[in-house]
């Protein structure tokens, strides 16, 4: 076990932090993807009804001229 102990002081993989950063970042886009994932249905039906109001104005207006 002291051995096993000495190597990974030796080796710095007490210290070591490299992969920390990519590890955040992935954890990140995961959590960005789950939100646009959740978000977009909403917005999307919300996009819907608005361009459905914008064209039953457009198209009662064109009738009347």
């Amino acid at each position: 076990m002291k051995t096993l102990k000495s190597l990974a002081f030796h080796l710095h993989i007490w210290k070591a932090t490299r992969g920390q950063d990519l590890i955040e970042y992935a954890l990140m886009a995961g959590f960005v993807a789950v939100a646009a994932g959740a978000i977009v249905p909403g917005i999307a039906e919300s996009l819907k009804t608005i361009y459905g109001r914008i064209n039953n104005v457009v198209s009662s207006s064109a009738a009347q001229n």
